[in-house]
């Protein structure tokens, strides 16, 4: 049966890191003179679906999502593991529903405050304050779903994702997986009644790919290709996860389609952040979340990000193009600045005006030629090249006209 082919039994090596991913204590920091909260995602997980039960939220099932799953099915995937995933599927005919959830996880958070802490003048507000990153409520005749974001410094946030329909659950092959937990989560509580703990079971885990094609996508995830369904659907931030698996040597599973899918990924980013203010705060917030650590990889994927635009998109006009791939040569320009990082520069040369001229209202500014041309527009002032640049010092090859 078609059905059939989304689902995969997980091995017992599989289980084995899904329950080391499931008793990892991880911290959740909190702001201020918050203390920071020690959690085991088994432990929040039992909570958050025993009170969403006793408020009568029907919970149809627990799941692992996203680059987490994908680090369970095949440990050496190449893609970062960073956001602990996890989606509660329940019913949520009602918008107040949302109320009930947000009340509900921030009640649990207290019980995971260390001993001695009086809770007595903790109002849920003060949590959210303290403890929460983001939170995102949809409520549309297609997408109903809330997030809940609990902050951790070193990026491995722990989101707590309430889906009772969402129309696209997945942008690539290789970020479909969910791995249905209420097995494992049982057998956690099996165990609890046993002293000591015995060896952990051989239970029955299913995995299921939202690709569609469970086998096909894992192939995807072992060799590193980029495949997708249905790339319409893709939303703006698609173009940023696509750029993402570029610079980590991931490669188009069909060179034929993929100018279409970098096409339909621009159009979109586009249409949901159409000021550049918007598209730079997006693409700031994404260096952030996802390349903590690894910081010599944001410049590679900055002029990944900019490349692909640059070649594929068609609905902008020119000067709003320029202003686009302008923003992404600053990012890119301060990321090298902060890391007191220059680019190879064997082959640049520098373009200027002689000073007299600096102060004519037409003068263009400084712009880089090397291989891809990283052209300053006049949006941005001399004052802010030279910030931007006021780490680098070049000074090799470097032919001035």
């Amino acid at each position: 049966m078609e059905d059939d082919r989304r689902f995969h039994k997980l091995t017992k090596e599989q289980v084995e890191t899904l329950d080391q991913v499931l008793t990892e204590v991880i911290p959740i920091h909190g702001r201020g003179n918050f203390p920071t909260l020690e959690i085991k995602p088994k432990d929040i997980i039992h909570v958050v679906r025993d009170r969403l039960i006793l408020k009568k939220i029907k919970v149809r099932d627990v799941r692992l999502n996203g680059s987490t799953a994908s680090h369970v099915l095949v440990k050496e995937n190449g893609t970062s593991y960073k956001d602990l995933d996890i989606i509660f599927g329940v019913e949520l005919p009602k918008p107040e529903d949302f109320q009930i959830i947000k009340e509900v996880v921030l009640g649990c958070l207290l019980d995971f405050l260390p001993k001695g802490v009086n809770k007595d003048k903790i109002t849920a507000l003060t949590m959210k304050e303290a403890y929460v990153q983001k939170m995102v409520k949809v409520f549309t005749e297609y997408d109903r779903w809330s997030l809940i974001s609990l902050s951790n410094n070193s990026g491995k946030n722990v989101e707590l994702k309430f889906v009772n329909s969402l129309r696209r659950q997945f942008e690539f092959s290789v970020d479909s997986f969910q791995i249905i937990l209420d097995s494992m989560l049982q057998s956690y509580l099996d165990r609890c009644t046993f002293q000591p703990a015995p060896i952990l079971p051989c239970i029955t885990v299913l995995a299921e790919s939202m690709y569609g094609d469970f086998e096909q996508a894992m192939d995807h995830l072992r060799y590193r290709l980029i495949a997708t369904r249905n790339p319409e659907e893709i939303r703006g931030g698609g173009l940023l996860k696509y750029s993402n698996l570029l610079v980590r040597d991931f490669k188009p599973a069909c060179e034929t389609e993929i100018k279409t899918l970098e096409r339909y990924m621009c159009s979109r980013f586009f249409i949901d952040f159409p000021d550049v203010n918007e598209q730079q705060r997006k693409i700031e917030s994404y260096l952030r979340n996802h390349f903590i650590g690894e910081e010599k990889s944001k410049y590679d994927f900055l002029m990944t990000l900019r490349r692909v635009v640059n070649e594929s998109t068609v609905c902008l006009m020119g000067h709003e193009r320029r202003q686009t791939l302008n923003m992404i040569t600053i990012l890119a320009l301060k990321v090298l600045g902060e890391q007191n990082i220059i680019p190879n520069a064997s082959n640049v040369t520098c373009y200027y005006q002689p000073a007299p001229y600096m102060t004519v209202h037409n003068f263009s500014n400084y712009y880089i030629s090397n291989d891809l041309v990283l052209t300053i527009s006049e949006n941005y002032t001399y004052n802010h090249w030279s910030h931007c640049t006021s780490n680098m010092k070049v000074k090799t090859n470097v032919t001035c006209i």
